[in-house]
């Protein structure tokens, strides 16, 4: 389970979850678009499996120098490196022929190009500069995508709507976790932003920017008719709470108000995300 970072592939599987089903022409998940659903998700956790082992293949001596990750299996000695290669092949490439075979092409070649970024991209990205988890975000904000290419074979205005709202979501959860996870990341040698901020204004003015930014996005898949006045309601409602926090985690930058931003952001999301299919199935009843 710690090799393929079980919480994060969760994520990654509800978000290409929502995308699915918000992509589909109907709300209908018995018979043939069920089948493409469970044939989406299983390619997309294979992929998702390959790319946390990969991460993890290359940052063995960084999760051995902190805290936090140096109880996972390489680090920790109970897997061999050669062994967790064998298995990021094995997933990464079983998975993406899947998609392509059985779902789509458009679907595998968009988890193609999350794996890719994510490991090939971000992962040493870490290291170098502090923009990572800006890059980390694309990554990141692909999965509903990958979800509703798969409904539609294609990808639409809508599509990239959900794209932007997990991009920006991304930046505050993250920057939340950087700030009181930034002991860790600095001893690792991580250029995440608190590491070289060590005031925390420019983590915290960041952190204000995107969660301002994606309240107007968050707002759009009611105003363009994907969406009714219920998620609009709940969105601004959602959207307004998550920037407060954000204030205030600019305005005092502790440990205390980065951790109520982080837990406020694993609320946010899927809030934003079931209200945004629930109000497509009351719209479409």
């Amino acid at each position: 389970m710690l090799l393929t970072k079980s919480r994060l592939t969760f994520l990654v599987l509800l978000t290409t979850w929502a995308g699915f089903y918000l992509g589909m022409p109907s709300v209908q998940l018995i018979g043939p678009n069920g089948i493409l659903l469970l044939h989406t998700l299983f390619g997309t956790a294979l992929v998702a499996a390959s790319a946390s082992a990969l991460n993890q293949l290359l940052e063995i001596d960084i999760d051995r120098r902190m805290n936090r990750t140096q109880d996972r299996p390489l680090p920790a000695g109970r897997m061999h490196p050669d062994h967790v290669m064998i298995f990021a092949f094995l997933t990464g490439s079983i998975g993406l022929l899947y998609l392509f075979f059985v779902v789509n092409p458009l679907a595998s070649l968009l988890s193609a190009a999350t794996l890719g970024s994510y490991v090939w991209i971000y992962t040493p990205m870490k290291q170098t500069s502090t923009l990572n988890t800006l890059v980390g975000a694309i990554p990141g904000a692909l999965p509903p995508v990958i979800g509703w290419a798969a409904a539609t074979e294609s990808i639409s205005f809508n599509a990239w709507i959900l794209f932007l709202i997990m991009f920006f979501w991304q930046m505050p959860h993250f920057l939340a976790i950087s700030w009181f996870c930034r002991e860790d990341y600095e001893k690792a040698g991580l250029k995440m932003l608190p590491v070289v901020d060590p005031s925390g204004q420019s983590t915290g003015r960041q952190a204000v920017v995107y969660a301002a930014t994606l309240l107007p996005i968050s707002l759009m898949p009611a105003l363009n008719g994907m969406a009714g006045g219920t998620y609009f309601a709940i969105a601004t409602v959602s959207g307004l709470a998550f920037l407060l926090l954000a204030i205030r985690f600019c305005s005092r930058c502790d440990t205390p108000s980065a951790k109520q931003l982080f837990f406020a952001s694993i609320f946010y999301l899927p809030i934003v995300l079931i209200s945004l299919c629930w109000t497509k199935n009351v719209i479409l009843h």
